[in-house]
Parts: C-alpha cells; structure tokens; sequence
C-alpha cells in the first residue's frame, strides 16, 4: 500500500490536478481588475514547472520506441 502512495503514476494524477487548479485560478484572477501582476506571474512560473514536470514523468513512463 506504502508503494502506490509514492508511485510515479500517481504523482502524475498530483501534478495534472495541481495543474488543472492554476490553470483555473490563472484564469479567474485574469477576469479581476485589480490583478496582482507579481503573484500572476508567479502562478504561471508555476504553472509552467509543473508542466515540465508532468512531460518528464509521462516520457518516463511511457518511452517512445525507436524508429
């Protein structure tokens, strides 16, 4: 049970949801007028990590085959 906690499966299900949430939260802050442009920009550095990460995961786990 300890091993599925830790799985790279699973911190992949982490990262995509963490993803999805500033995805949504980018998004609202964008429709409020008064945006704070230093945590905006932090959220989408964020955001943009968490992406990088996912990618790597998901070439991890799924390697492409040689040609």
């Amino acid at each position: 049970m300890q091993e599925n906690l830790h799985s790279p499966q699973r911190r992949l299900i982490e990262l995509r949801i963490e993803h999805a949430d500033l995805d949504n939260l980018i998004d609202r802050a964008g429709d409020q007028a008064a945006v704070d442009e230093l945590t905006l920009r932090r959220l989408k550095k964020r955001r943009l990590l968490l992406r990088d990460q996912i990618s790597q995961l998901e070439a991890m786990l799924d390697p492409k085959e040689p040609a």
